[in-house]
């Protein structure tokens, strides 16, 4: 008896001279951690905050608007119906507004030359501060 024997015939079809092709996974598990690279990479994780602003209505926005707080956002300074205060000072009148007349409306206007980061952190904190009627105004030129 020889001490070498026969392969199986499973194993004989692979050597009769033709050869298995292996296929490698090595390619396939670098094509997949590049694209999780480039996914996490391209991914946005901020926790981005909305505020919702109602557009006014046509035929009840002069009604809506009248005796509303008009908050001028200028590019040096803000005013509360005329009056220059700083941001701080006007949340604390418009809470106290808000208070006493919890359906007055409050108009944040900017005024031209105003950057859009300026107006949103006033939105922002009259949001914040739980105003309930804020309305954008497109911006004019205020004297």
């Amino acid at each position: 008896m020889s001490a070498i024997s026969t392969p199986p015939p499973s194993l004989r079809a692979a050597t009769d001279g033709r050869r298995r092709t292996l296929i490698s996974l090595t390619p396939l598990i670098d094509v997949v951690f590049i694209l999780l690279v480039f996914f996490m990479l391209a991914s946005s994780f901020l926790d981005w905050r909305a505020i919702d602003l109602d557009p006014p209505a046509t035929a009840g926005a002069a009604n809506r608007l009248t005796g509303a707080m008009l908050v001028d956002v200028r590019s040096d300074d803000l005013r509360l119906s005329g009056e220059n205060l700083s941001l701080n000072l006007i949340v604390d009148r418009l809470k106290q507004v808000a208070r006493d007349h919890p359906d007055r409306a409050i108009v944040v206007r900017p005024t031209e030359g105003v950057s859009l980061q300026r107006t949103i952190e006033v939105l922002d904190r009259l949001a914040e501060s739980g105003m309930q009627n804020i309305s954008l105004n497109r911006g004019g030129q205020t004297r």
